[in-house]
């Protein structure tokens, strides 16, 4: 039998997991009603963890093993399926999160989004990040970072409507050829109707969530969660009142947003630019 690929080890990894919670929450005769209570969780939350397309985090997992009595053992699996992970440890949940997700909003203040890079653009941010790293190191994080873009070829669509504050198009990550090249590609995925993206101008003033970043994610058969980043750090917000709350926010960002037609002249202005630069040099 040929060896697993890391990627299908760590799949049949939280396959385990969600079998082994469902079998321990049976064993000691609680419903996902009563457990969930217990961990401060809903039912439904305890479903998609035991239906396997949700992860729990080490915290939860750490309240699952005190309530099952398991002597840590989800919170050890839980750690160790994570670190496996391509990603950042708190990022790896929302990663996965995205390939669930029906609707993904985003919004960056500084950096082109994850799902909207090029291999060049994020090469260039690995090394700012890791200058002195060896290559197989920035080759291996840039093209984790690509390979989560397959979601947006997904069928069906992915209906993925970011908004890009302005300075994401003016900071020069890996200079003028690289921008260029990055700016074509946004421009080409919004042509082709991969995505509904607008643009908030300097002129807009200040915003909610200027200067950070959040991610938005909507599902077809769970509530909607956002995800917050900052340095070496990431959270996932689920309460209700919270999403709520962002939903509004980010509302507010799209009203004063370009939009989408002016957005895309925006960016190919700003590419244009970019190659004019690149030229003279």
């Amino acid at each position: 039998m040929p060896n697993r690929r890391p990627r299908e080890t760590q799949e049949a990894g939280w396959e385990f997991l969600a079998s082994e919670l469902r079998d321990r929450r049976l064993s000691a005769g609680l419903t996902q009603e009563e457990l969930g209570r217990r961990v401060f969780v809903s039912a439904a939350y305890i479903g998609a963890f035991e239906a396997g397309w949700r992860k729990p985090s080490p915290e939860l997992a750490a309240q699952l093993d005190v309530t099952l009595e398991t002597d840590g053992f989800f919170e050890r699996l839980c750690r160790k399926l994570l670190e496996k992970s391509p990603f950042a440890a708190y990022f790896a949940k929302a990663a996965e999160l995205e390939k669930l997700a029906t609707k993904i909003c985003d919004f960056e203040s500084m950096t082109v989004p994850g799902l909207l890079q090029t291999k060049a653009y994020a090469r260039a941010l690995t090394i700012a990040g890791n200058p002195l790293a060896e290559d197989e190191y920035i080759e291996g994080k840039a093209s984790s970072r690509i390979a989560r873009a397959c979601i947006l070829d997904n069928t069906p669509r992915l209906d993925y409507r970011p908004i890009l504050h302005e300075a994401v198009l003016r900071v020069p990550v890996g200079g003028p050829v690289t921008m260029a090249e990055q700016l074509d590609h946004i421009a080409r995925l919004i042509r082709d109707r991969r995505t509904l993206m607008q643009i908030l101008p300097f002129a807009a003033g200040p915003v909610p969530f200027i200067g950070r970043m959040l991610k938005l994610m909507e599902f077809e058969d769970a509530p909607p969660t956002v995800y917050t980043e900052g340095a070496y750090s990431g959270n996932l917000l689920d309460e209700p009142a919270t999403v709520k709350r962002v939903q509004k926010d980010y509302d507010l960002l799209r009203a004063v947003a370009l939009s989408p037609e002016a957005s895309l002249s925006l960016i190919e202005s700003a590419a244009e630019e970019y190659r004019r630069c690149a030229s003279t040099t």
